[in-house]
């Protein structure tokens, strides 16, 4: 069997899945039900705000939900349209129209199938949690303003950009205001709000939706506007909407849905298996299962789909423990899709408003964000700039310029931690010395110890520091406390040695890791060291070095040999006489010579 074949066959379900199905049924098939309630407002809700529909709502709902259940890496993830992905979806439907948006849906499956083939579920983990926080709090704030049209029962003006579109939306209702219309998805938004604190465990929104569809259809209000006729059933598979000729003007798109199909799915069963004890989802299976959803969902008139927090928080609170739950979700859509559907389209559009008003509303946690913002002044804004980016322009640039911009405070951050400090070299001076060769010794040698990481980002900083050096002659490098070291922070070290070289100062380095042999040697800094004999394991050795270079150049007087033998009759060694061991140690008696001075 080639790779690719096992990698796929890694990715369909397995038997213990089937297994585990069977072990609580009764518990899933009541959270299903229980998910079913909570997703029908909300599966409407956000195909209205797409742009094609609430019957595409459903369609995605029903489709994808079941394929992502059956295919997906979560034993209780629970998928569907989103308010996210409605976000990014107006601005495609604007330009592109309603084929656009369905092509687009399956070129993002092939792409997140892709993705979980190459086993990129796992980088999930570097998104930082301050991204993360941003960025929902600028879906939150879109999924409100998005409402602001129908909340108003007005018409929706022309254009993508929420901000425009709301502003808009707001003077036709000077103009011309309808406040049944309003007083309907205040009431609704209010009771799903209320009622979540009085009763958590009664689905409020399908209780709002109909108390507001029955009041409406009692009282002829004729200002309440419904949701319009809706087919009993899902429709044909079929590939009309398919436009080849537009596919390179849709890659676009369909990477950035893909990309939040992937990133919302992952963060969604993330927090699933954080509620619960003994439950670990399969990134790549989930990205496998989110990309078939998505494939398959646009052939049914379907929009683009993810993981849903939401549904799937419910999904968990309710008992569920497999697939089976989120199975059962799908099919209760699918029957009130086939057997409720002229119920379903006297729903108003301002109910509906209300729903997605009061699911913005508990998006938003004040804690985290309360949390967030007090850790540190990077996360802080990184949150705002995400959610500020997300509102102005869409979420996967957000995304972007919030992920970029906290890779460079980290960095700055890191980069901080690089310390070049001044040491007193005598508790590493070997032998007994009198205070006058210390004070000798400290004329003409001074050791610097480096500390954390010698990267890019703080490289210069270090040559700005060492290059400051004067009037020595021998500087010691103590290395040993380098956690890393990359081609730029090797280039710099080798033109520091080159530099105080030129000015007559020898450069010694001592304690070199193995790990940063590489970078060294690449760059040939770790050969410039080791040609002249001035790579030493330990600091004393490099002291002893340093002291036999200032003799063999008749700064230090050459030392006093015990058997009697003049110093003229032997010539000091200077550093670059003391051999070099490949394993880096300076080798023999020579690296110790001359121990005191009198």
């Amino acid at each position: 069997m080639s790779p690719l074949l096992r990698r796929l066959r890694a990715l369909l379900p397995v038997r213990a899945d089937f297994i585990a199905m069977a072990r609580n049924p009764r518990r899933d098939l009541l959270a299903g039900l229980t998910v079913a309630v909570v997703a029908l407002p909300l599966a409407l809700g956000f195909g209205v705000s797409s742009g094609l529909g609430a019957e595409a709502g459903l369609a995605t709902a029903v489709v994808a939900g079941a394929l992502a259940a059956l295919f997906g890496g979560s034993n209780l993830q629970v998928s569907g349209p989103t308010g996210a992905m409605t976000v990014v979806l107006v601005p495609i439907v604007a330009q592109y129209g309603p084929g656009g948006v369905l092509t687009v849906g399956m070129i993002a499956g092939v792409i997140v199938i892709g993705l979980a083939v190459l086993r990129a579920g796992r980088y999930m983990a570097y998104i930082p949690a301050s991204v993360v926080e941003g960025f929902t709090l600028g879906i939150a704030l879109v999924i409100g303003l998005q409402q602001v049209p129908n909340a108003l029962g007005v018409p929706k003006p022309e254009g993508d950009r929420v901000l425009e579109v709301t502003w808009n939306a707001v003077e036709a209702f000077v103009q011309n205001p309808n406040w049944t219309a309003v007083a309907i998805a205040l009431g609704v938004a209010a009771l799903m709000l209320g009622g979540a604190r009085w009763r958590p465990g009664i689905p409020f929104s399908l209780v709002a939706v109909v108390a507001a569809t029955v009041v409406a259809q009692a009282l002829h209000l004729d200002a309440a506007a419904p949701i319009g006729d809706l087919p009993a059933g899902l429709p044909a598979p079929s590939l009309d909407f398919l436009d080849l000729s537009a596919f390179g003007s849709l890659l676009a798109p369909a990477v950035a849905v893909a990309a939040l199909a992937a990133l919302e799915s992952l963060l969604s069963a993330q927090v699933a298996d954080q509620m619960t004890v003994g439950q670990k989802h399969d990134p790549d299976r989930e990205l496998f299962g989110q990309g078939l959803a998505n494939l398959v969902a646009p052939l049914f008139g379907g929009v683009p789909a993810t993981g849903a927090i939401a549904r799937t928080a419910v999904n968990v609170r309710t008992g569920a423990s497999s697939r089976l739950a989120a199975l059962t979700h799908a099919a209760v859509l699918a029957a009130i899709v086939f057997a409720a559907a002229p119920l379903v389209s006297k729903i108003p559009l301002a109910a509906l408003a209300g729903v997605l008003i009061a699911t913005a509303v508990r998006m938003v946690e004040v804690g985290s964000l309360r949390a967030m913002a007090k850790a540190t002044r990077s996360d802080a804004v990184v949150l705002v700039l995400t959610a500020v980016a997300t509102l102005a322009l869409d979420l996967v640039y957000a995304v972007i310029i919030g992920f970029l911009v906290a890779g460079a405070l980290a960095l700055r951050a890191v980069a901080k931690q690089a310390r070049l400090a001044e040491v007193d070299f005598r508790a590493d001076l070997p032998g007994e010395h009198s205070a006058e060769e210390h004070a000798l010794l400290a004329e003409h040698i001074v050791a610097y110890r480096i500390d954390g990481p010698l990267f890019f980002a703080a490289a210069h900083r270090f040559l700005l520091e060492l290059a400051e050096v004067a009037d020595v002659r021998v500087v010691i490098l103590r290395m040993s406390r380098v956690t890393t070291i990359d081609a730029t922070g090797a280039l710099v070290l080798k033109d520091v040695v080159e530099k105080l070289n030129r000015r007559g100062i020898v450069v010694l380095a001592s304690g070199i890791r193995p790990g940063q042999r590489r970078a060294l040697d690449s760059v040939g800094a770790l050969e410039l060291l080791r040609l002249d004999g001035r790579e030493f394991a330990t600091t004393p050795e490099a002291i002893a070095g340093a002291r036999a270079h200032l003799q063999g150049a008749g700064v230090l007087p050459a030392p006093t040999h015990l058997s009697g033998q003049s110093a003229a009759a032997t010539p000091a060694p200077t550093a670059a006489s003391v051999p070099v061991q490949p394993t880096g140690r300076p080798g023999g008696r020579t690296a110790k010579a001359g121990k005191t001075l009198r």
